[in-house]
């Protein structure tokens, strides 16, 4: 038998008597994991020496098995082993903010719970973390930005106005602003600041490794009554803002599957057609986010509607061919 088989089933085993006020029987177990009550009763009998708080009690003839109440447990339990195991994903999917606020945090707080459990609570955590992994992905190191991420936390706790310098890609220059500090949204492993910024007259959104310093003045702020900030970010297709566009893509068969998968907006619609394509319509804000969306799945998305995101995705795809052209004729004249 595979360890690691032995180990998600004793794991299912502890998350299924969490759950269970009455407690479930050998058979129950073994239905439920479609395995041999004989099986089970070994991985009850695993568990129990090493230390998890697993007893039986007989009802009806029957052994019911159940995990001790945690507020009779000693040491105290505060946290059940799902939630400590949901705390381990969450450390996982936290390794962008590496060195910042957000993931010592939460390596602390584990810590600190780790050293309330008996030893070989800890050793089978151990083991089982493994089990749980984010995976590796092309993500930003926010190291270099934890005393800015800090700065910026603390003034949207406190409601203090912001001075910072800010690099714009787009523009290619740096500039002063003056900013409220509403919210930091992670979107696509990339952290933005959304505030009122003063320069603009307007909402802003800053991504947090090109703010170059940040100085949090005394000067309070408050968030106008009459603004939703989930209402603001309703129709963006990440983050950025605009006029709100209905557009309509068709997806080839070949890549349909994959878009059928996923929430991508909250409008979206799909529509399937006879060949297997698949149509998504969706109304966003501006046409910039999603045009990056839809060059992402190369000749397997076709833009219908609106022309605007046509002659966009259009002007990109003839910049594309002129260049890799070059290449054919390049090789043609050799």
């Amino acid at each position: 038998m595979a360890r690691g088989d032995q180990l998600s089933r004793q794991w299912k085993i502890i998350h299924l008597l969490s759950k269970s006020n009455a407690g479930k029987t050998a058979a129950q177990l073994a239905e439920s994991l479609e395995c041999t009550p004989r099986t089970v009763y070994r991985d009850l009998e695993a568990l129990q020496a090493g230390g998890f708080p697993i007893t039986t009690e007989t009802r009806d003839n029957h052994s019911y098995w159940q995990m001790l109440n945690p507020g009779r447990q000693e040491p105290p339990m505060a946290f059940s082993i799902p939630e400590r195991m949901a705390l381990y994903f969450g450390k996982e999917m936290l390794k962008t903010y590496r060195g910042t606020i957000f993931f010592d945090a939460i390596e602390s707080l584990l810590s600190k719970i780790n050293a309330t459990l008996p030893s070989a609570y800890r050793d089978y955590l151990d083991r089982i973390q493994h089990r749980v992994n984010a995976g590796p992905a092309p993500r930003k190191d926010y190291t270099r930005f934890a005393a800015i991420i800090a700065e910026l936390n603390r003034a949207i706790i406190e409601e203090k106005q912001i001075g910072i310098v800010y690099f714009s890609m787009g523009r290619q220059k740096q500039s002063r602003r003056t900013v409220h500090p509403f919210q930091l949204r992670h979107v696509e492993d990339t952290l933005y600041l959304i505030g009122w910024c003063t320069l603009r007259s307007g909402i802003r959104t800053f991504a947090v490794d090109r703010i170059q310093s940040v100085d949090v003045t005394d000067k309070p702020f408050q968030m106008p009554e009459a603004f939703d900030l989930k209402a603001f970010l309703q129709d963006s297709f990440g983050i950025y803002q605009g006029p709100p566009v209905t557009v309509k893509i068709r997806f080839l068969p070949s890549v349909a599957g994959y878009v059928r998968e996923r929430i991508w907006h909250p409008s979206q619609q799909f529509s399937e057609e006879r060949d297997g394509a698949l149509i998504f319509t969706a109304t966003v804000a501006g046409i910039e986010e999603i045009s990056h969306w839809v060059l992402r799945w190369g000749s397997g998305a076709q833009v219908l509607e609106p022309q605007a995101l046509r002659r966009l995705i259009g002007r990109h795809a003839a910049k594309m061919a002129d260049f890799y052209r070059k290449d054919t004729d390049d090789q043609r004249n050799k």
